[in-house]
């Protein structure tokens, strides 16, 4: 019966992918799902929503999942293909959603037998893949009860289905978005001594980004400076007169992420002063690295059963984003993974042919259940 409850609720929102806070379908079919269980809730934003199950003690407990979906084309040939042109669940946010809702059912079974100590709270977010919604929400809403402990589960295609890992300390890197903004001028090549080149300022900053890592942070701390997209020019007989560039940056330590921004408003100033081209740095609000505190990870550790679930303690932290950090800040939070690849489901996050077979999503929910029970024993 959970099977086929987290596989309807799974392959609907699959079907119907929305991007970040336009998550409108997505919210009312879980705000329906909740109100057909009897669960409160609170809605501190437009989309996505809290809900809780309130205890007899004054501890608490949350799991989050996330509920947005990303613009991508889904090429998978299966029945429950996006129907929405160029969004897909390609990240597991579906899966994310029908585990926690599973959970709430589990524990709204039980609670109605023996009622719960402790208040647990079901933090459905909107907008994980960009304008850092965890941020957003947590700015929007105010706990009954702080929560001890927060926990998160995301599905990871580059493990086999049903293992779970995680590891102390920092798990994912920071995320945050670079722009520099070139303005030169314009002459014809045959007086190009009389321009400013937008592409020479544009070569001397490309060359200077490659050096940050290596002449001016910690040789054994792992960073990305990434370079995503970049032009410069008008015409081909023209000094280029303007310029662009834009990558991200991925850190594990918040200073190293400080050196690599000053490093690269200097190179700025020093390839403006050079070529005479107007240079400006910009630099979006970024996901902090997520980092596993220590009391909710050894927590999850004692919680979990090995005998129903294998558990596998990565080495190296993933240099990819997750805005889960900013729980981090507000509680003791723990990140998981759980592994979803089987024969027929290869491929990885945020490609057109993500897609998992949904018993994976029963050992998840076992996982936070386990983490549960034990929160309550422990009161």
């Amino acid at each position: 019966m959970e099977l086929e409850y987290v596989t309807n609720i799974r392959r609907t929102l699959h079907e119907n992918p929305e991007i970040g806070l336009k998550e409108h379908k997505t919210t009312a079919l879980i705000k329906y799902e909740l109100d057909k269980l009897g669960v409160q809730y609170d809605s501190p934003l437009n989309t996505g929503c809290i809900a809780y199950i309130e205890g007899t003690s004054q501890s608490a407990i949350a799991f989050r999942a996330d509920i947005d979906a990303l613009p991508i084309q889904e090429e998978n040939d299966v029945p429950y293909r996006s129907k929405i042109s160029g969004l897909m669940h390609a990240c597991g946010h579906d899966g994310h959603t029908s585990m926690l809702l599973a959970l709430i059912k589990r524990i709204k079974q039980a609670h109605e037998i023996t009622p719960i100590r402790s208040t647990v709270y079901f933090i459905f977010q909107p907008s994980e893949e960009s304008n850092a919604g965890a941020n957003i929400l947590l700015s929007s809403y105010e706990f009954r009860i702080k929560p001890e402990y927060i926990f998160g589960l995301h599905l990871q295609p580059e493990a086999e289905e049903g293992i779970l890992l995680s590891k102390p300390g920092p798990i994912t890197a920071s995320a945050t978005e670079y722009r520099y903004f070139i303005e030169g001028t314009t002459s014809h090549v045959a007086n190009r001594h009389e321009g400013a080149s937008a592409a020479e300022a544009l070569t001397i900053v490309l060359n200077q980004l490659t050096h940050i890592q290596h002449y001016h942070l910690p040789g054994l701390d792992a960073n990305i400076i990434h370079i995503g997209k970049l032009y410069a020019g008008e015409a081909i007989n023209t000094v280029p007169s303007n310029g662009y560039l834009e990558g991200t940056i991925r850190t594990f330590k918040i200073d190293n992420l400080e050196t690599i921004k000053l490093k690269m408003q200097q190179i700025a100033k020093y390839a403006s002063q050079l070529t005479d081209n107007k240079i400006t740095v910009q630099f979006s609000e970024g996901y902090p690295p997520t980092v596993n505190h220590e009391d909710a990870y050894s927590f999850m550790i004692n919680a979990i059963n090995k005998n129903i679930i294998q558990y596998n303690e990565i080495k190296v932290p993933y240099l990819f984003g997750e805005d889960f950090s900013f729980y981090g800040n507000f509680a003791p939070s723990c990140f998981l993974f759980l592994g979803c690849k089987n024969k027929q489901h290869i491929t990885g996050l945020h490609t057109s042919t993500f897609d998992f077979d949904e018993k994976a999503l029963l050992y998840g929910i076992d996982v936070m259940h386990q983490i549960f029970k034990r929160f309550e024993v422990e009161q």
